[in-house]
């Protein structure tokens, strides 16, 4: 955490309404500093998208089927929604410094099994290993963001990252090899470094003892909700299960490691929602608009995957823009354009059939989701007190990247 964090938790939380613009003050990562953060958070979207086009080497090379192999990507996916919450749990109770050095070294281990040993059952754990700790060094560089613009430039490289990641995969593979195209999020641990010499006097933001059974509960529901896509009937009980078990530890321990504060907080429930419903949108968009093309246009496979690059790197990019502008106008009017555009780009391409429209509409969606996670991001931490943002922003991440599991799966489930 940022000395000026550290400084403000010593003087008291924040008011809970405070405005985004606020946080322009906050932490010494401004300028071009915050490109160090945007290195650090971008890697993660390598292991999202980056295997889309090398599976089937991996499966020949392994000798098990496609399928088997993709358990390397739910792994990663696994990865980031627990380690989304956990890893910010230890940025909150130990300090930047702590949850910079544990997650670099999970980035490392991980990346060194799956480049070392090309066996299905390590690959699995190596990517996981990944998954947990660009997750955390996402959530900690979003939580060091010390502006809009800051927190635009993070989340809007996610995105040019997830954009061009299969293409980049694809290269990887044909330069190297498979196991060095699952590595990729490795070139997050380049950033870990720079970052932690800038938080060297940092501190801790809360003295909290840890809270286990929160830990186990938080783990429980959100490992049952990444496999309700996959499992629906058992994944979906036991989601229930979880969440009701955490809704009544949280109110018999409410500063534990799901502090009360936040599920109670009208503005950070709404700002993750919102980032959730625009995730679901935009990552099932990722999925129908290629559907779309093959049914509209006689477009190989590849020239599709060439043809997607451009509205989703048009939407990352415009999206830092969007963030940055955002600090500047109402949140009402911030909420209703980003909503509009998902609208709008699901309706076009419900009815559309021409190839460029229907790719515009893939850019919309993408522009929302990305200014999304930014602006929504600066609006939910701004909603808590200050010693509250590290699990803040690990539940605002958490809420987004459940979005990636369910936007592909409803559209799975509306397609039949």
């Amino acid at each position: 955490m940022s000395n000026s964090l550290a400084e403000s938790g010593a003087q008291g939380p924040a008011a809970p309404g405070r405005k985004p613009q606020e946080t322009d003050a906050r932490g010494p990562f401004h300028g071009a500093a915050a490109l160090w953060l945007a290195l650090m958070a971008s890697p993660l979207s390598f292991g999202i998208a980056g295997p889309a086009l090398v599976l089937d080497d991996a499966a020949r090379d392994l000798g098990v089927s496609t399928g088997a192999a993709t358990w390397t990507v739910t792994a990663f996916g696994w990865g980031i929604a627990v380690g989304t919450p956990l890893l910010a749990g230890l940025l909150d109770r130990r300090g930047a410094r702590a949850a910079l050095t544990v997650c670099g070294l999970l980035v490392l281990l991980g990346a060194g099994l799956v480049a070392g040993i090309p066996v299905l059952p390590v690959l699995v754990l190596g990517t996981a290993l990944m998954g947990l700790g660009t997750a955390g060094l996402t959530a900690t560089a979003m939580s060091l963001a010390g502006s809009p613009r800051a927190m635009g430039l993070v989340t809007a490289s996610l995105a040019v990252v997830g954009s061009t990641a299969p293409l980049a995969g694809s290269l990887v593979n044909d330069v190297l090899s498979w196991q060095a195209t699952l590595a990729l999020p490795v070139l997050s641990a380049v950033a870990v470094p720079f970052a932690v010499a800038r938080c060297a006097h940092a501190a801790p933001v809360t003295r909290e003892p840890f809270d286990p059974m929160g830990a186990v509960l938080l783990t429980a529901l959100v490992t049952a909700l990444v496999f309700v896509p996959h499992q629906p009937l058992p994944a979906g009980v036991c989601s229930v299960v979880a969440a009701g078990l955490l809704a009544a530890h949280v109110r018999a321990r409410p500063r534990g490691f799901v502090p009360a504060v936040l599920v109670r907080n009208p503005g950070f429930l709404v700002s993750a929602g919102l980032a959730l419903c625009l995730a679901v949108v935009n990552f099932g968009m990722m999925y129908a608009i290629p559907e779309r093309l093959k049914d509209h246009t006689s477009w190989s496979t590849s020239e599709i995957g060439v043809a997607m690059v451009w509205p989703l790197l048009l939407g990352g990019a415009l999206s830092w823009f969007v963030v940055a502008l955002s600090a500047r106008t109402g949140r009402r009017v911030v909420i209703i354009a980003l909503a509009g555009l998902a609208v709008v780009g699901a309706l076009l391409a419900v009815v559309a059939t021409s190839p460029m429209v229907l790719l515009g509409a893939q850019a919309l969606t993408s522009i929302a989701a990305a200014s999304g996670q930014g602006a929504f991001a600066v609006h939910a931490t701004s909603a808590v007190p200050d010693d509250q943002r590290p699990p803040a922003i690990g539940m605002f991440n958490l809420s987004y990247l459940l979005g990636a599991a369910f936007g592909p799966a409803i559209v799975s489930l509306l397609s039949l």
